[in-house]
């Protein structure tokens, strides 16, 4: 069964709209994790406008599933996970001006900034997933890297699920089955949601995991975290 790992930046960004302490980050992870979550996601960006670098400090005390930070590995961000050495550290080559992910890296074009950055992170015992499209050159590119997983960004399957599932799927199921060859992890996430997740994961060989956390948070507004969850867990089961 692929995993499910719950990213929880949108309540941060409900908290931080009022200041205080509402919602409670540290409460939300722990009733996630009771409800069925399989993991916990953050993604901290440098002006800190959802996830402050304080909350990833704060989270291990409550995580007693896997921990996964996503990020840029700026230096700050380097620096924050190799303190906190969670299970997964996934890198993203995010903008400072973008309001969310919108592209994988270019494995081929980063080689030579991308290798050390995680022979670091593996040297601290860290697992390193990074973000890519589902391109094969980019796929090679990540084995040559040395990551243990990729994570396929699927906000174009997102986008054309509706239109045509079967097209929308096929490039990931490609590059999931090179990845495979290679013996690199297969993540996923961008844009998943309950409508789309089932479809993905069916058709995705040797999906590991999945990390959704905009389409969750607003189901979940509807039905409740308590609900939500299950009806995931369900959606990935193989």
């Amino acid at each position: 069964m692929t995993a499910l790992s719950v990213n929880i930046n949108k309540v941060a960004t409900l908290r931080n709209a009022r200041g205080g302490n509402v919602p409670d980050l540290l409460r939300v992870t722990l009733d996630l994790q009771k409800f069925g979550a399989q993991g916990i996601t953050i993604h901290p960006r440098p002006d800190q406008r959802h996830i402050r670098y304080k909350d990833a400090f704060e989270l291990p005390k409550v995580v007693t599933t896997e921990f996964n930070i996503e990020g840029n590995p700026i230096p700050d961000f380097m620096e924050l996970v190799l303190s906190i050495k969670p299970t997964q550290v996934t890198l993203v080559p995010d903008a400072d001006d973008v309001l969310t992910s919108n592209a994988g890296w270019d494995t081929i074009k980063k080689k030579k900034y991308l290798i050390p950055i995680i022979d670091s992170f593996k040297a601290a015992g860290i697992r390193t997933s990074i973000f890519v499209d589902p391109d094969i050159r980019m796929i090679e590119g990540a084995k040559e890297i040395g990551t243990d997983r990729i994570e396929l960004y699927t906000e174009t399957y997102a986008k054309e699920y509706l239109k045509n599932p079967v097209d929308a799927i096929a490039p990931f199921v490609e590059a999931a089955k090179r990845a495979t060859e290679l013996g690199l992890g297969i993540n996923a996430g961008h844009d998943l949601s309950l409508e789309n997740i089932h479809y993905f994961s069916k058709h995705i060989p040797n999906l590991l995991e999945v990390s959704i956390g905009h389409a969750l948070i607003c189901e979940s507004l509807y039905l409740g975290f308590e609900n939500v969850i299950p009806m995931y867990l369900e959606r990935l089961k193989h």
